[in-house]
């Protein structure tokens, strides 16, 4: 039945059309509980309160499905806009971003111009920007992206999704960049062809990845809610004598409020994925696919309205 459910909302995220019409709707379906407001400034209050707690922050501007270039540089100058308001606030935060929401399915020429506008103004006021991982057809052209910005920028990360039969290579290939990467199981629906289709598989290739970053001696941001695979990072920490500053965990917002607490208390360092946007659509129903209990939380915020 869970996995009925995972496809289903998989299914959803796609839909362009549910997509556009969720937009006239705002918040009304449950959104609010994974996204921290409709603009840089909303999100910035929920950023300083978190902040004030001890976690720290990456900010996503939410926006997929972009299919021509006037969309796609507003995009690109909200990233900007956001990077500015990062620094001006002075709050402790990274940007993340989707390279289709800057046009790379439009044109490569788009996309890194877009980029390389927000990498210089990045770069200016110190913040740090992480290209999110989309679904595997657009990974090779993420990572040449991710590469290319590398051999020129410092504060320039990725992601690199366990669930990926491929993931081994990727990771052994980019690390003589030296990279800061955010590790994940994978939230899209993918052919068996290049996943994992079973749980177990993605979770022991997870840990496999995790320790080989570590070992490498890369900065790794674990992005999971399992507890399994945080305890089993705590005893890679224990036995390779790893340093609390090579590595962090990440989660996402308005998900595990608990576990976020108690690894800020245990003096882990947390950083909090804080989307904002009205583009809520696509990225709601992953979550709710990642973990179909959160449907009772949109089922309640129908029900308010």
């Amino acid at each position: 039945m869970e996995q009925l459910m995972r496809n289903f909302f998989l299914f959803l995220s796609n839909n362009k059309t549910l997509t556009k019409a969720a937009k006239k709707y705002g918040f009304r379906f449950g959104a609010s509980r994974f996204v921290a407001g409709v603009n840089i400034y909303e999100a910035a209050k929920k950023i300083k309160e978190l902040n004030e707690k001890g976690f720290v922050i990456t900010v996503d501007h939410l926006g997929e499905f972009i299919d021509n270039e006037t969309e796609a540089r507003q995009s690109a100058q909200e990233c900007i806009h956001a990077i500015q308001v990062i620094a001006h606030q002075q709050l402790n935060a990274e940007l993340s971003l989707k390279l289709t929401s800057l046009g790379m399915d439009i044109s490569y020429e788009l996309v890194m111009e877009n980029m390389r506008n927000i990498m210089q103004t990045a770069k200016e006021n110190q913040v740090i920007v992480t290209m999110d991982m989309e679904d595997y057809g657009r990974l090779e052209q993420t990572l040449d992206i991710f590469t290319t910005f590398k051999q020129e920028f410092d504060n320039v990360g990725t992601v690199l999704q366990a669930y990926l039969y491929r993931v081994e290579k990727d990771l052994e290939a980019l690390n003589k960049y030296k990279p800061y990467l955010r590790l994940v199981k994978g939230a899209y629906k993918e052919s068996e062809e290049v996943a994992f289709p079973n749980k177990a598989d993605v979770d022991k290739n997870y840990k496999k990845i995790i320790k080989q970053n570590l070992l490498y001696g890369n900065y790794t941001a674990i992005a999971t809610h399992d507890d399994k695979i945080i305890a089993y990072t705590k005893e890679l920490e224990q036995t390779y004598h790893l340093s609390r500053d090579q590595f962090e965990f990440q989660m996402l917002y308005g998900i595990r409020n608990d576990l976020q607490d108690r690894l800020l208390k245990e003096g882990y360092k947390v950083r909090i994925y804080l989307p904002y946007g009205e583009d809520w659509f696509g990225y709601n129903m992953r979550r709710l696919a990642e973990r179909p209990a959160n449907v009772m939380f949109v089922l309640r915020g129908v029900l308010k309205k």
